[in-house]
């Protein structure tokens, strides 16, 4: 992992914290929400104001994530939008986040020159002890005021304003004109300058779980379902009628389908898709080279890359063949290759729809398509990390090279060119098939095989 450290793939766009002031301020924060404080004289947060440094000191990553169902944070400044979100137990922990500070920017930026922001995404669920216990997830709700509860007594003081105004004796009130200005002390003058989060309240239908081996549970779409990466036999009983696992690539293909979740990368718009499938092609290349023993360390060239594809000749994998017959038809002319979920290659030719489970599909397929590190990295980090500890030196010094040096420098290009646009935050509507053409009514490659199992 130091490779991926040195080259800011990982713990990249940390937020700094390396002065007392704000040491002071976190501990105050730490203080309020754990009964902990650190000692360190400098350290870096995430998103939600987790530290690496601060969890080995305490020997407890989840010092901010107790029970890991109720995400707690600590905000120092606005900047923290753009830092990674660390040990995210659900995939919609991030855009709730980043979110709710954009949506209170202002509000946030004046109270963090003064004091920590502590808060805590909170739901009515407090342990995950049952799959079931998954479906109680519904809504979340950000709490957060500073640790001198500025927000708390911003509303106390516009209250007391409000009676002022509205009893007609309350000039001469003694009590009431001191608490006023007792507590204007401490918030300024909330009738300027109010102190108020608002967008607090978060719809949560969709999501990506880390418990149970990671679990995908998809409510908003027509045709709902719960997508596990285990066995589906160990979750029972669900309160939902359509349960599959990734083994069941048929039944996961129709799902995206009917639900019109995907869309073949071939046919989306403002991409270029045989550069797309190239590069595709030569991560397979990388994973049957390495297996080979041959060289694919940092540098290889896409030169040497066919050479191993010569090499290999037949025993190419399946998943290169068939994106090659799909590149063929693209800048080639050749015969349209037919491509069921059948094939190792169907996941591997599909991008998620636009709309706003994008990201969340996203996910699913770098599960389903693991030999695409690219997409693997962009849309699923937690699986990328994991499985690069398991890789071949080679396999790791070629991806940490490919994705510093072609990923790294245009982030936001790249994203652009492979997925489409940022997905709208404000759109909340939940995706519906519809009679589009004929790729959305029998799918990308022709129609699903209902009774393939």
């Amino acid at each position: 992992m130091k490779r991926l450290i040195e080259k800011g793939l990982m713990y990249g766009n940390l937020v700094p914290v390396d002065s007392p002031p704000l040491i002071e301020r976190y501990n105050r924060a730490l203080k309020q929400l754990s009964g902990r404080t650190t000692a360190l004289a400098e350290f870096h947060i995430d998103l939600a104001g987790f530290s690496p440094e601060v969890g080995e000191e305490l020997g407890d990553d989840l010092y901010l994530n107790p029970k890991g169902c109720n995400r707690q944070f600590i905000l120092l400044s606005t900047e923290q939008k753009g830092a990674p979100l660390l040990n995210a137990q659900f995939s919609n922990w991030r855009s709730i986040l980043t979110r709710f500070i954009e949506q209170n920017e202002a509000q946030l930026f004046s109270l963090t020159a003064r004091d920590a922001v502590a808060g805590e995404l909170e739901d009515s669920v407090y342990e995950v002890d049952a799959p079931t216990r998954l479906f109680d997830f519904n809504r979340i709700t950000v709490i957060a005021d500073t640790t001198g509860a500025h927000v708390a007594e911003a509303a106390k003081l516009a209250k007391l304003i409000e009676r002022f105004r509205a009893e007609s004796d309350a000039w001469w009130d003694d009590v009431l004109i001191a608490q006023m200005i007792g507590l204007a002390k401490k918030t300024g003058d909330v009738t300027r300058q109010p102190v108020v989060l608002g967008s607090t309240n978060f719809d949560t239908p969709d999501f990506w779980t880390a418990y149970f081996g990671g679990v995908y549970l998809f409510r908003s779409v027509a045709h709902p379902a719960l997508i596990s990466v285990g066995p589906r036999a160990a979750f029972g009983p669900l309160p939902i009628a359509q349960v599959f696992d990734l083994s069941q690539r048929n039944d996961v293909a129709k799902f995206l389908e009917m639900n019109a979740l995907v869309e073949p990368i071939v046919r989306a718009r403002g991409t270029d898709a045989g550069a797309i499938l190239r590069q595709k092609m030569d991560f397979i290349l990388v994973e049957a080279a390495t297996h080979l023993g041959l060289d694919t360390g940092a540098g290889t060239t896409r030169a040497a890359l066919r050479a191993v594809a010569q090499t290999l000749g037949s025993k190419l994998p399946a998943e290169f063949q068939g994106l090659a017959a799909l590149l063929r038809w693209v800048e080639a002319g050749g015969p349209w290759p037919q491509l069921d979920s059948r094939h190792p290659a169907y996941f591997y030719t599909l991008r998620a729809a636009q709309g706003p489970n994008r990201d969340l599909v996203n996910m699913l397929l770098a599960e389903l398509a693991p030999l695409d590190v690219r997409q693997l990295f962009i849309c699923h980090k937690e699986l990328f990390y994991r499985l690069y500890a398991t890789w071949p030196e080679a396999k790791r010094a070629y991806v940490a090279d490919f994705l510093a040096r072609e990923y790294q420098i245009d982030k936001a290009g790249a994203r652009a060119q492979l997925f489409g646009p940022e997905p709208d935050m404000a759109d909340t509507a939940p995706a519906r098939p519809g009679p589009v053409d004929i790729v959305a009514r029998v799918g990308p490659w022709g129609a699903v095989r209902r009774g393939q199992k």
